[in-house]
């Protein structure tokens, strides 16, 4: 008997409008700045009937949370849970995903970063949004900081900081800094947190 066939993958959902919101803000911030985000732009870029946005986030701070929401939830995305090392895996396995992670950004979803920048030199002049963006972005602190202790350091919170420190810098320079032009291969990565990681657990990897 022939088996029957496996039944194709459910298709994504649709984007909900505030996930449309959101998307239409970081895109006007990519590519307008601060100055380009508006209500009436991101309906525009939206596809949406005029007013949505004011519905959905009636204050400039409501709309900046919204893009702030927007960029956590697609800066997690970026690396996949199957992809991220579990709990007593070789220190090698943390270096290879944050090299993927780190070259995925630098070649796929670099507007990400500039969106990013965006939204964090915002938060230094807007006392209201800077917490909040601080709260959103410390969802990747304590992951990074199980993975060093994981990985076996002896001071995982100040060696995460660290880490994540090095990441931004490199990521930094490679999308909007001095290197823009020079972006790493994978490979190159992998060297860069393979020495950086010898220094911080003791000559491992």
């Amino acid at each position: 008997m022939t088996a029957a066939p496996a039944p194709a993958p459910a298709p994504d959902a649709p984007p909900t409008r505030a996930e449309r919101i959101g998307d239409a803000a970081l895109d006007l911030l990519v590519e307008r700045g601060m100055r380009g985000l508006t209500h009436r732009a991101v309906d525009e870029r939206a596809g949406l009937p005029q007013g949505s946005t004011s519905n959905h986030a009636r204050t400039r701070q409501a709309l900046l949370e919204t893009a702030v929401r927007r960029q956590v939830e697609r800066e997690s995305g970026v690396l996949a849970p199957h992809e991220l090392p579990g709990p007593g895996a070789a220190p090698e396995a943390l270096v290879d995903a944050l090299a993927l992670a780190l070259h995925r950004y630098l070649t796929d979803h670099r507007s990400l970063l500039v969106s990013r920048y965006e939204l964090a030199l915002e938060a230094t002049r807007r006392p209201e949004l800077r917490s909040f963006f601080d709260s959103a972005g410390a969802v990747f602190h304590g992951p990074v900081t199980a993975m060093m202790r994981a990985a076996g350091s002896a001071e995982p919170e100040r060696h995460a900081l660290s880490l994540i420190a090095w990441c931004e810098g490199l990521m930094f320079s490679c999308a909007a800094g001095s290197f823009h032009a020079a972006v790493p291969s994978r490979a190159e990565l992998r060297t860069g947190f393979d020495e950086l990681l010898r220094g911080m657990l003791g000559g491992q990897p």
